[in-house]
This record gives C-alpha cells, structure tokens and sequence, in this order.
C-alpha cells in the first residue's frame, strides 16, 4: 500500500457566507465561474459529467460546458454514446466543478433534456471543421481495431464532403441538465469548509438555501 496520509493542504483562499451568496443557485454560479474563467485557466469549460447505466453502475468522464442560463447547463455528445445511453435510460445526471486553484468545487444534481436539432445544428456548424468530421469518423464508446482504422475513415469523410457543408449526424446533438440541486464548496482552514446548498421549491423556479456541515 502507498501511504499518502501525510499530503496535507491548508485551504485559505477564501470564505463563502449564506447571507451576502446570491438568492439564485444560478447568479451564484455565475458569479464564481466568471471569477474562474478571469483567473485564465487551461480550460475553464472543464466538468466531470456523471450518469448511471442500466445497472445503476455510476459512470463519469470529464467534458465542456458549451453554454448555461437560468435553465441549466448544456454540453454536447454523440448520442449513441456510453454517455447518450445511459441518459436515454436514466435522464438524470450529475456534474461537478473543480476550481483548486480558488479552492472552490460545485456539484449540480438535475434532470437531462436533449437540446432541439436547431441548436444542435447551430453549435456544430460553429465548430472547427475538422472537428465536424471527427464527429462522423467516430462512432463513439464502440470497439476500434486500431489507430488507423479511426485515421482512414477520418480521411475517408474528409474527401466525401470535400468543398461542401459537413451535415450535422442524425446521432449527434446537445443536451440540457436542469439542476434542481447545487452545492457550493469552498475550503476552509482546519477541514471548517462553507458549503452551501441550493434546492429549488415547487414550479416558481425559486431556490431554497441552506448551510452544510463540511
């Protein structure tokens, strides 16, 4: 066994309060991930995406938030996926945010809606070109023989639709996760973390707010 009881951390970025911490679980959000994109990451949009398969086995993977409103968060995926599976069979998922350099995570617990093909089509015809193809070569979570098999169909695709718009796969498209649940983390000296839960209440959209102990 590696032993690595003895890496401690003090936290003391910061402290996080239920009085002056937005009404809104959303605002709030916004207002720390606003902080995090200022601080110049390598990746801002960066998530942990959890679901649960058929098994009630939990899976998880990291991918980009593409967009969030008051609504929820959006991101994209091929839908024949390990992923897009699993959420066909359970439209719930969980995503957490993990911003160590402030010190701060936050975890969303919600239901998942997929997006309409309009926005669907609208995000993928922004995306880099070689990246709509990449979206037809891979046939996403399934077996590959090798490297080069995923290479040769990729290069298959690209004198297919040569000097022509790449269309969006019928496989393909975006998703919504509605919270209903987020938790705010931020460290604290001595293991005394502030967290702070969201709840939404009944059909008014309003959030209720509540201290944890850490």
């Amino acid at each position: 066994m590696i032993d690595l009881g003895d890496i401690r951390k003090q936290y003391t970025q910061g402290r996080l309060d239920e009085t002056t911490a937005a009404d809104n679980a959303m605002t709030q959000f916004h207002a720390w991930f606003e902080a995090y994109r200022a601080s110049e990451p390598l990746e801002p949009t960066i998530m942990t995406l959890a679901t649960v398969d058929e098994h009630a086995q939990p899976w998880q993977r990291v991918v980009l938030l593409k967009a969030y409103d008051g609504d929820g968060f959006i991101f994209f995926t091929n839908y024949d996926s390990h992923k897009g599976q699993h959420l066909a069979h359970t439209p719930k998922a969980s995503l957490h945010f993990f911003w160590i350099e402030q010190e701060r995570q936050v975890h969303v617990q919600g239901t998942v809606e997929k997006l309409d093909r309009s926005a669907a089509e609208a995000y993928f015809h922004s995306r880099p070109r070689e990246s709509q193809l990449g979206a037809w070569a891979s046939q996403q979570s399934r077996p590959l023989r090798d490297r080069a098999e995923l290479e040769a169909r990729f290069y298959e695709l690209t004198e297919q639709f040569a000097d022509q718009e790449i269309p969006l796969p019928d496989y393909w498209g975006g998703y919504r996760v509605r919270p209903n649940r987020l938790e705010f983390w931020q460290g604290g000296e001595h293991r005394l973390h502030d967290r702070l839960e969201y709840v939404r209440e009944g059909q008014d959209d309003a959030w209720r707010k509540q201290r944890l102990n850490p």
